[in-house]
């Protein structure tokens, strides 16, 4: 069992950068390959990025590629979520996951057997 606990979300104007981090805990850390989703009212769980158990390989949604950085502390058993150039479209609730593998699985969240409990994200235009 690993369980996930998300925080940095908050208020911020479009334009405004927001850095969420994603602490985990319980079995090996090392052992998956994590993630970020979002989703928003109204919407379906979008994947964000991904990133694998070393952090030597990341993966990025198309439309977000070059805003978003994705990262990871194994030391501290930590992942975080570089966000920058925020649009109220990236208004959501954030969620960090871990994958079933230890190499990034496919962009969809039935790969992903933890998630934590989220953190919002609001950006005001």
């Amino acid at each position: 069992q690993v369980q996930l606990s998300e925080s940095g979300g908050g208020l911020v104007q479009a334009g405004g950068s927001l850095r969420l981090s994603c602490a985990a805990s319980g079995r090996i850390f090392s052992n998956y390959a994590m993630g970020w989703f979002r989703q928003a009212p109204g919407k379906e769980r979008e994947f964000v990025a991904a990133i694998s158990w070393s952090g030597g390989s990341t993966y990025y949604a198309d439309s977000l590629k070059g805003r978003f950085t994705i990262s990871r502390d194994n030391a501290k058993n930590m992942v975080y979520l570089q966000m920058n150039s925020l649009k109220p479209e990236d208004t959501a609730v954030y969620y960090c996951a871990a994958a079933s593998t230890k190499v990034i699985p496919p962009p969809n969240s039935s790969y992903y057997i933890y998630r934590g409990q989220g953190t919002q994200v609001t950006v005001s235009s």
